[in-house]
């Protein structure tokens, strides 16, 4: 689409939609939001998006690489530490003087009050996103941005649930869940080795890697060469090493730490079967809201094993795309792993399964759904 400086298409078609997206966790900085407030702003077709959000290390270098319309605060400061946070819904409101949007796309619940602001200054509607941990963690602010939210976005049916239980207007609810990048090559045959992958940040108890951590000793009594490869860094991970010895797992689990998506991606290629078992915080609010690793897993042709509970319910179709199962109950996660381990023929089936069904989930159709319904909320005139 050509649009001109001042984010008017050319020709007779209608002046592009402005949207000013509003989010803490951008790229470079890693993550399942950052990947999609990045997607959505880069498959935008019939929009002109201006970012607003926190500085990182290389940030400046990433959103040139990109070419992308990109403001950030000065300073980085801790990820949603109050002072950044503060200083980023003031730049929100000042970029929103000086752009205009029509639109303003709340990734994060820690921008909604910059977001009410800019529409109480200049009339731009809101939609505001949730994803499900943060609404545990800040239920008074969760609360806060729904209700004063033109139209609130859902990842999941777990998240729809949580957004209603905040106070959100049904009428006003939409669920979209999140997409998938799809492999462009072929894939080679994977090593011989059986190996299983998690691919998560070492930040949050709920990801499941304790439990995965007592299901190897059960998996390799089974697959005794089995291994289990963690990709992700994080303040858990000395907990989880020692965890590891005290199994006698030593030489049978390697810790990546944070690697590039390039080597993500390989060992995509190289895994046998994904694990996740991510269960539900107590209280059964927040947790993964949709788990787009799943579907990531999925892309590259591997079967998956989920928890039964949270967002995974509607990343993973049990028995085609992959196993869900307790995710408090190490033996059945050791059992639906070594199913697949040694059952290579329905690995390779369900992995083909889940591949096929990332395709429906690609990131230029969600941003598509996502843009028809910004278009909607632009007021008329």
């Amino acid at each position: 689409m050509a649009v001109t400086a001042d984010g008017s298409e050319t020709g007779d078609r209608a002046p592009a939609l402005r949207v000013l997206v509003l989010t803490p966790d951008f790229p470079p900085m890693r993550g399942g939001i950052q990947v999609l407030a990045h997607r959505l702003v880069r498959h935008a077709r019939r929009s002109r998006m201006r970012v607003v959000t926190l500085n990182c290390p290389q940030g400046e270098v990433f959103d040139r690489r990109e070419a992308l319309d990109v403001r950030r605060t000065r300073s980085g400061g801790r990820r949603h530490h109050r002072s950044a946070i503060l200083a980023l819904n003031g730049l929100a409101l000042a970029e929103a003087r000086r752009f205009r949007p029509d639109v303003v796309l709340s990734v994060h619940i820690v921008l909604s009050p910059a977001a009410r602001m800019i529409r109480r200054a200049i009339g731009a509607p809101t939609a505001q996103y949730l994803h499900a941990d943060e609404i545990r963690a800040r239920p008074a602010l969760a609360s806060f941005a729904v209700r004063g939210a033109d139209a609130v976005v859902a990842v999941s049916e777990h998240t729809r649930r949580l957004a209603l239980g905040a106070g959100a207007d049904p009428r006003r609810l939409h669920r979209i869940p999140a997409g998938v990048d799809i492999p462009a090559s072929s894939r080679a045959a994977r090593p011989s080795r059986p190996t299983v992958l998690t691919v998560a940040r070492l930040h949050d108890r709920y990801k499941g890697h304790d439990i995965l951590v007592r299901a190897m000793p059960l998996i390799r009594a089974r697959v005794p060469d089995a291994q289990w490869v963690v990709v992700g860094e994080g303040p858990l991970r000395p907990e989880l090493e020692r965890l590891v010895a005290e199994h006698g797992l030593d030489g049978h689990v390697r810790f990546t730490g944070e690697v590039s998506d390039v080597e993500r991606n390989t060992w995509l290629d190289q895994a046998h079967v994904f694990a996740m078992p991510a269960r539900l915080p107590d209280g059964g609010v927040g947790g993964e809201g949709f788990g787009i690793v799943f579907l990531e897993a999925n892309a590259h042709g591997l079967p998956v094993v989920a928890g039964n509970v949270g967002g995974a319910l509607d990343a993973v179709v049990h028995g085609e795309t992959g196993l869900l199962v307790d995710p408090g109950d190490h033996d059945a996660v050791a059992s639906a792993i070594a199913d697949l381990l040694l059952d290579p023929e329905r690995a390779t089936a369900i992995g083909r399964a889940g591949a096929a069904r990332a395709r429906t989930f690609a990131w230029p159709t969600i941003a598509e759904r996502v843009e028809e319904l910004l278009l909607r909320l632009r007021p008329a005139g």
